[in-house]
Protein backbone atom coordinates (compact mmCIF):
# COMPACT_ATOMS: atom_id res chain seq x y z
CA UNK A 1 0.00 0.00 0.00
CA UNK A 2 2.88 2.26 0.20
CA UNK A 3 2.93 3.41 3.69
CA UNK A 4 5.64 5.73 5.17
CA UNK A 5 6.61 6.48 8.73
CA UNK A 6 4.75 9.94 10.29
CA UNK A 7 7.68 12.85 9.98
CA UNK A 8 9.07 12.06 13.70
CA UNK A 9 8.37 8.68 13.68
CA UNK A 10 8.57 7.14 17.20
CA UNK A 11 9.15 10.44 19.32
CA UNK A 12 5.84 12.18 17.23
CA UNK A 13 3.90 9.04 18.71
CA UNK A 14 4.86 9.05 21.92
CA UNK A 15 4.50 12.74 21.99
CA UNK A 16 0.60 12.18 20.59
CA UNK A 17 0.10 9.92 22.98
CA UNK A 18 1.07 12.01 25.77
CA UNK A 19 -1.35 14.25 24.43
CA UNK A 20 -3.68 12.19 24.92
CA UNK A 21 -3.81 11.40 28.50
CA UNK A 22 -3.08 14.97 28.96
CA UNK A 23 -6.16 16.04 27.14
CA UNK A 24 -8.10 13.44 29.66
CA UNK A 25 -6.51 15.10 32.79
CA UNK A 26 -5.84 18.54 31.78
CA UNK A 27 -8.99 19.80 33.96
CA UNK A 28 -7.32 17.84 37.12
CA UNK A 29 -10.76 16.32 38.22
CA UNK A 30 -10.67 13.52 40.63
CA UNK A 31 -10.14 10.40 39.02
CA UNK A 32 -12.56 8.15 38.04
CA UNK A 33 -12.97 4.66 40.20
CA UNK A 34 -12.82 1.33 38.03
CA UNK A 35 -15.56 0.22 40.56
CA UNK A 36 -17.71 3.38 39.68
CA UNK A 37 -18.13 2.57 36.27
CA UNK A 38 -18.45 -1.16 36.50
CA UNK A 39 -21.51 -0.30 38.93
CA UNK A 40 -22.40 3.56 37.60
CA UNK A 41 -22.12 2.44 33.53
CA UNK A 42 -23.20 -1.04 33.62
CA UNK A 43 -24.81 -0.74 30.21
CA UNK A 44 -21.56 0.57 28.70
CA UNK A 45 -19.54 -2.58 30.01
CA UNK A 46 -21.90 -4.69 28.94
CA UNK A 47 -21.66 -3.66 25.45
CA UNK A 48 -17.65 -3.70 25.28
CA UNK A 49 -17.54 -7.01 26.87
CA UNK A 50 -19.73 -8.64 24.23
CA UNK A 51 -18.78 -6.51 21.41
CA UNK A 52 -15.32 -7.00 22.99
CA UNK A 53 -15.80 -10.85 23.06
CA UNK A 54 -14.80 -11.26 26.79
CA UNK A 55 -16.55 -11.21 29.93
CA UNK A 56 -14.61 -9.48 32.05
CA UNK A 57 -16.46 -5.76 33.53
CA UNK A 58 -13.48 -4.66 35.50
CA UNK A 59 -11.36 -4.80 32.14
CA UNK A 60 -14.20 -3.76 29.56
CA UNK A 61 -14.06 -0.39 33.05
CA UNK A 62 -10.38 -0.02 32.31
CA UNK A 63 -10.79 -0.01 28.50
CA UNK A 64 -13.70 2.28 28.69
CA UNK A 65 -11.59 4.95 30.79
CA UNK A 66 -8.26 4.40 28.52
CA UNK A 67 -11.13 5.30 25.53
CA UNK A 68 -12.90 8.11 27.18
CA UNK A 69 -16.07 6.52 26.90
CA UNK A 70 -15.43 5.60 23.04
CA UNK A 71 -17.30 2.40 23.44
CA UNK A 72 -16.18 1.13 19.98
CA UNK A 73 -12.72 1.65 20.74
CA UNK A 74 -12.71 0.25 24.12
CA UNK A 75 -14.55 -2.78 22.87
CA UNK A 76 -11.26 -2.97 20.46
CA UNK A 77 -8.92 -2.59 23.11
CA UNK A 78 -10.76 -5.50 25.17
CA UNK A 79 -10.91 -7.75 22.22
CA UNK A 80 -7.05 -7.15 21.87
CA UNK A 81 -6.52 -7.82 24.85
CA UNK A 82 -8.29 -11.00 24.36
CA UNK A 83 -6.01 -12.45 22.22
CA UNK A 84 -2.93 -12.86 25.09
CA UNK A 85 -5.29 -14.87 26.80
CA UNK A 86 -4.53 -18.98 27.10
CA UNK A 87 -8.22 -21.01 26.63
CA UNK A 88 -7.93 -23.51 29.08
CA UNK A 89 -11.76 -24.42 29.26
CA UNK A 90 -14.98 -24.61 27.04
CA UNK A 91 -17.75 -24.50 29.49
CA UNK A 92 -21.14 -26.61 29.03
CA UNK A 93 -24.16 -25.22 27.23
CA UNK A 94 -25.94 -22.35 29.05
CA UNK A 95 -29.25 -23.38 30.27
CA UNK A 96 -30.92 -19.97 29.83
CA UNK A 97 -34.35 -21.82 31.75
CA UNK A 98 -32.08 -21.64 34.63
CA UNK A 99 -31.78 -17.63 34.45
CA UNK A 100 -31.89 -16.14 37.63
CA UNK A 101 -34.72 -13.54 36.02
CA UNK A 102 -34.13 -9.91 36.84
CA UNK A 103 -36.37 -8.98 34.13
CA UNK A 104 -38.59 -10.55 31.64
CA UNK A 105 -41.55 -9.12 28.96
CA UNK A 106 -43.67 -10.48 26.07
CA UNK A 107 -45.11 -8.65 23.48
CA UNK A 108 -47.12 -11.66 22.32
CA UNK A 109 -48.73 -12.66 25.09
CA UNK A 110 -49.80 -10.37 28.10
CA UNK A 111 -50.45 -13.24 30.52
CA UNK A 112 -47.00 -15.21 30.35
CA UNK A 113 -45.37 -17.94 33.36
CA UNK A 114 -44.40 -16.16 35.68
CA UNK A 115 -45.78 -12.85 34.63
CA UNK A 116 -44.37 -9.77 32.89
CA UNK A 117 -41.41 -8.19 34.78
CA UNK A 118 -40.63 -4.75 33.43
CA UNK A 119 -37.73 -4.84 35.47
CA UNK A 120 -34.38 -1.95 35.24
CA UNK A 121 -35.44 -0.34 32.04
CA UNK A 122 -35.77 3.20 30.28
CA UNK A 123 -38.45 2.24 28.24
CA UNK A 124 -41.07 3.35 30.64
CA UNK A 125 -39.86 6.84 31.34
CA UNK A 126 -40.00 10.04 29.24
CA UNK A 127 -36.65 10.50 27.95
CA UNK A 128 -36.24 13.64 29.80
CA UNK A 129 -33.21 15.21 30.97
CA UNK A 130 -32.36 14.78 34.71
CA UNK A 131 -30.33 17.92 36.00
CA UNK A 132 -30.25 16.43 39.05
CA UNK A 133 -27.84 14.12 37.83
CA UNK A 134 -25.44 16.87 37.85
CA UNK A 135 -25.76 17.24 41.34
CA UNK A 136 -25.70 13.78 43.18
CA UNK A 137 -24.11 13.34 45.92
CA UNK A 138 -23.18 10.23 48.15
CA UNK A 139 -25.93 11.00 50.58
CA UNK A 140 -28.29 11.22 47.83
CA UNK A 141 -27.06 7.83 46.80
CA UNK A 142 -27.22 6.53 50.19
CA UNK A 143 -31.05 8.15 50.42
CA UNK A 144 -32.29 6.24 47.07
CA UNK A 145 -31.19 3.35 48.18
CA UNK A 146 -32.72 3.20 51.27
CA UNK A 147 -36.08 4.57 49.92
CA UNK A 148 -35.98 1.61 47.73
CA UNK A 149 -35.40 -1.34 50.64
CA UNK A 150 -37.77 0.43 52.40
CA UNK A 151 -40.00 -1.03 49.70
CA UNK A 152 -39.04 -4.46 49.93
CA UNK A 153 -41.19 -6.51 52.29
CA UNK A 154 -38.87 -8.86 53.86
CA UNK A 155 -41.60 -11.13 55.32
CA UNK A 156 -43.08 -11.78 52.00
CA UNK A 157 -40.28 -13.05 49.61
CA UNK A 158 -40.47 -16.03 47.69
CA UNK A 159 -38.42 -18.64 46.65
CA UNK A 160 -36.35 -18.11 43.81
CA UNK A 161 -38.07 -20.19 40.99
CA UNK A 162 -37.60 -20.83 37.30
CA UNK A 163 -40.30 -20.18 35.04
CA UNK A 164 -41.10 -21.65 31.32
CA UNK A 165 -40.67 -19.92 28.26
CA UNK A 166 -43.26 -18.21 26.38
CA UNK A 167 -42.27 -20.66 23.24
CA UNK A 168 -43.46 -23.39 25.34
CA UNK A 169 -47.10 -22.45 24.80
CA UNK A 170 -46.11 -22.38 20.90
CA UNK A 171 -44.75 -25.27 20.80
CA UNK A 172 -47.33 -27.14 22.74
CA UNK A 173 -49.42 -26.40 20.12
CA UNK A 174 -47.14 -27.61 17.36
CA UNK A 175 -47.01 -24.07 15.88
CA UNK A 176 -43.17 -23.40 15.83
CA UNK A 177 -41.78 -24.50 12.28
CA UNK A 178 -38.84 -27.20 12.96
CA UNK A 179 -35.77 -25.74 12.37
CA UNK A 180 -32.75 -27.15 10.77
CA UNK A 181 -31.18 -29.77 12.50
CA UNK A 182 -28.13 -30.59 10.89
CA UNK A 183 -26.90 -26.65 10.32
CA UNK A 184 -28.22 -26.14 13.90
CA UNK A 185 -25.98 -28.73 15.82
CA UNK A 186 -22.62 -27.72 13.62
CA UNK A 187 -20.79 -25.81 15.94
CA UNK A 188 -17.79 -23.36 14.46
CA UNK A 189 -15.70 -21.11 16.55
CA UNK A 190 -15.10 -18.29 14.78
CA UNK A 191 -12.01 -17.44 17.03
CA UNK A 192 -10.56 -19.96 15.54
CA UNK A 193 -11.82 -20.77 12.10
CA UNK A 194 -12.18 -18.67 9.26
CA UNK A 195 -15.66 -18.20 8.67
CA UNK A 196 -17.15 -19.37 5.05
CA UNK A 197 -20.32 -18.41 3.31
CA UNK A 198 -22.94 -19.83 3.41
CA UNK A 199 -22.20 -19.74 7.25
CA UNK A 200 -24.00 -22.39 9.96
CA UNK A 201 -26.13 -20.70 12.41
CA UNK A 202 -23.66 -20.99 15.28
CA UNK A 203 -21.39 -18.65 13.41
CA UNK A 204 -23.85 -16.52 12.05
CA UNK A 205 -25.06 -16.20 16.60
CA UNK A 206 -21.39 -15.80 17.08
CA UNK A 207 -20.88 -12.83 15.31
CA UNK A 208 -23.93 -11.43 15.61
CA UNK A 209 -23.60 -11.26 19.44
CA UNK A 210 -19.93 -9.22 19.03
CA UNK A 211 -21.16 -6.74 16.30
CA UNK A 212 -21.37 -3.30 16.87
CA UNK A 213 -25.13 -2.78 18.27
CA UNK A 214 -25.97 0.29 15.99
CA UNK A 215 -24.86 -1.59 12.22
CA UNK A 216 -26.96 -4.46 13.59
CA UNK A 217 -29.86 -2.41 14.76
CA UNK A 218 -29.36 -0.20 11.35
CA UNK A 219 -29.79 -3.86 9.47
CA UNK A 220 -32.74 -5.16 11.68
CA UNK A 221 -34.23 -1.47 11.15
CA UNK A 222 -33.78 -2.23 7.22
CA UNK A 223 -35.20 -5.05 7.62
CA UNK A 224 -38.91 -4.29 9.39
CA UNK A 225 -38.78 -1.08 6.87
CA UNK A 226 -39.45 -2.76 3.74
CA UNK A 227 -35.59 -4.12 2.96
CA UNK A 228 -36.27 -7.61 4.30
CA UNK A 229 -38.90 -9.45 4.86
CA UNK A 230 -39.14 -10.19 8.68
CA UNK A 231 -41.20 -7.92 11.32
CA UNK A 232 -41.53 -9.98 13.95
CA UNK A 233 -42.87 -9.69 17.18
CA UNK A 234 -40.89 -9.50 20.51
CA UNK A 235 -41.86 -13.46 22.15
CA UNK A 236 -39.93 -12.95 25.32
CA UNK A 237 -37.12 -10.90 26.22
CA UNK A 238 -35.18 -12.06 29.60
CA UNK A 239 -32.53 -10.26 31.18
CA UNK A 240 -30.22 -11.86 34.35
CA UNK A 241 -27.73 -14.22 35.45
CA UNK A 242 -26.93 -17.72 34.19
CA UNK A 243 -24.77 -19.96 35.74
CA UNK A 244 -21.88 -20.91 33.68
CA UNK A 245 -20.21 -24.79 34.49
CA UNK A 246 -17.33 -26.17 33.44
CA UNK A 247 -15.68 -29.71 33.09
CA UNK A 248 -12.43 -30.29 34.98
CA UNK A 249 -9.57 -32.86 34.00
CA UNK A 250 -11.35 -35.70 36.00
CA UNK A 251 -14.85 -35.24 34.70
CA UNK A 252 -16.29 -33.64 37.00
CA UNK A 253 -19.03 -30.55 36.56
CA UNK A 254 -18.28 -27.77 38.14
CA UNK A 255 -19.79 -24.34 38.55
CA UNK A 256 -17.49 -21.01 37.83
CA UNK A 257 -19.99 -18.26 38.35
CA UNK A 258 -22.68 -16.52 36.79
CA UNK A 259 -22.59 -14.13 34.06
CA UNK A 260 -25.16 -11.21 32.88
CA UNK A 261 -26.64 -11.82 29.52
CA UNK A 262 -29.62 -10.77 27.92
CA UNK A 263 -31.95 -12.93 25.60
CA UNK A 264 -34.62 -12.63 23.13
CA UNK A 265 -37.07 -14.95 21.04
CA UNK A 266 -38.30 -13.14 18.52
CA UNK A 267 -41.93 -14.56 16.95
CA UNK A 268 -42.24 -14.57 12.65
CA UNK A 269 -45.56 -16.16 10.99
CA UNK A 270 -44.03 -17.84 7.87
CA UNK A 271 -45.80 -19.29 4.29
CA UNK A 272 -44.85 -22.84 5.95
CA UNK A 273 -48.02 -24.86 7.48
CA UNK A 274 -48.26 -27.65 9.27
CA UNK A 275 -49.78 -31.10 8.27
CA UNK A 276 -53.05 -29.20 9.35
CA UNK A 277 -52.56 -26.22 6.98
CA UNK A 278 -51.79 -24.06 9.75
CA UNK A 279 -49.76 -21.50 9.30
CA UNK A 280 -46.63 -21.81 11.54
CA UNK A 281 -44.27 -19.45 13.48
CA UNK A 282 -40.29 -19.45 13.28
CA UNK A 283 -38.16 -18.41 16.07
CA UNK A 284 -35.32 -16.12 16.10
CA UNK A 285 -32.83 -16.41 18.55
CA UNK A 286 -30.58 -13.76 20.02
CA UNK A 287 -28.07 -13.41 23.20
CA UNK A 288 -25.35 -11.31 24.45
CA UNK A 289 -23.27 -10.33 27.33
CA UNK A 290 -24.85 -7.49 29.75
CA UNK A 291 -28.23 -5.46 28.96
CA UNK A 292 -28.65 -5.06 25.80
CA UNK A 293 -32.44 -5.40 24.27
CA UNK A 294 -31.85 -3.63 20.59
CA UNK A 295 -28.66 -6.03 20.35
CA UNK A 296 -30.87 -8.78 21.14
CA UNK A 297 -34.30 -8.27 19.33
CA UNK A 298 -31.98 -7.01 16.29
CA UNK A 299 -30.20 -10.46 16.24
CA UNK A 300 -33.65 -12.33 16.77
CA UNK A 301 -34.86 -11.14 13.22
CA UNK A 302 -31.59 -11.06 11.44
CA UNK A 303 -31.15 -14.63 12.62
CA UNK A 304 -34.56 -14.99 11.23
CA UNK A 305 -33.84 -13.54 7.39
CA UNK A 306 -30.37 -15.16 7.36
CA UNK A 307 -32.34 -18.35 7.03
CA UNK A 308 -33.38 -17.27 3.75
CA UNK A 309 -30.74 -16.12 1.82
CA UNK A 310 -31.71 -13.76 -0.62
CA UNK A 311 -29.13 -11.16 -2.57
CA UNK A 312 -31.55 -8.48 -3.61
CA UNK A 313 -32.62 -7.98 0.11
CA UNK A 314 -29.12 -6.55 2.44
CA UNK A 315 -31.05 -7.46 5.63
CA UNK A 316 -31.50 -11.21 4.34
CA UNK A 317 -27.80 -11.36 2.89
CA UNK A 318 -25.13 -13.16 5.07
CA UNK A 319 -22.21 -11.43 4.14
CA UNK A 320 -23.20 -8.11 3.84
CA UNK A 321 -24.67 -8.32 7.13
CA UNK A 322 -22.25 -10.14 9.42
CA UNK A 323 -19.10 -8.37 7.40
CA UNK A 324 -20.94 -5.31 7.86
CA UNK A 325 -22.51 -5.08 11.72
CA UNK A 326 -18.41 -6.23 13.13
CA UNK A 327 -17.98 -2.87 14.08
CA UNK A 328 -13.92 -3.23 14.86
CA UNK A 329 -13.74 -4.39 11.32
CA UNK A 330 -15.06 -1.50 10.05
CA UNK A 331 -13.66 0.95 12.41
CA UNK A 332 -10.27 -0.77 11.66
CA UNK A 333 -10.16 -0.42 8.38
CA UNK A 334 -11.93 2.89 7.94
CA UNK A 335 -9.43 4.32 10.13
CA UNK A 336 -6.61 3.05 8.25
CA UNK A 337 -7.61 5.90 5.58
CA UNK A 338 -5.68 8.31 8.47
CA UNK A 339 -2.58 6.27 7.74
CA UNK A 340 -0.29 7.97 4.88
CA UNK A 341 -1.26 6.65 1.49
CA UNK A 342 1.54 9.12 -0.27
CA UNK A 343 2.54 6.71 -2.66
CA UNK A 344 -0.52 5.53 -4.10
CA UNK A 345 -2.47 8.85 -4.30
CA UNK A 346 0.94 9.83 -5.76
CA UNK A 347 0.18 7.54 -8.41
CA UNK A 348 -3.28 8.62 -9.03
CA UNK A 349 -2.03 11.99 -8.70
CA UNK A 350 0.53 11.60 -11.54
CA UNK A 351 -1.84 9.75 -13.75
CA UNK A 352 -4.41 12.26 -14.02
CA UNK A 353 -2.00 14.99 -14.41
CA UNK A 354 -0.77 13.23 -17.78
CA UNK A 355 -4.47 12.52 -18.86
CA UNK A 356 -4.86 16.45 -18.53
CA UNK A 357 -1.53 17.10 -20.60
CA UNK A 358 -2.31 14.42 -23.49
CA UNK A 359 -5.27 16.67 -23.75
CA UNK A 360 -4.21 19.83 -23.98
Amino acid sequence: MGYFAVKGGADAIENSLALLDFFRLKEATSPLEISQIVSQLRIAVGKVMSEGSLYTPEYAAIAIKQAEGDLLEAAFILRAYRTTLERRFVSETLNTREMFIRRKISASFREIPGGQILGPSMDYSQRILDVKKAIETSEDIKSILKTFEGKIDKNNLTEISHHDKVIDILNKDGLIQKGNETEDRKLVDITREAIRFPAPRSARLQMMARSETGALMSMGYSSMRGFGSVHPTVGELRYGTVPVRIKDPRGRIRYIGAIEVTEAEMITETKKTNDDGVALFSIGYGLCFGQNDTKVICMGILDTTLRNPDPSLPANDQEFVLYHSEGIEAMGFTNHLKLPHYVTFQSSLNNVREAIERKK
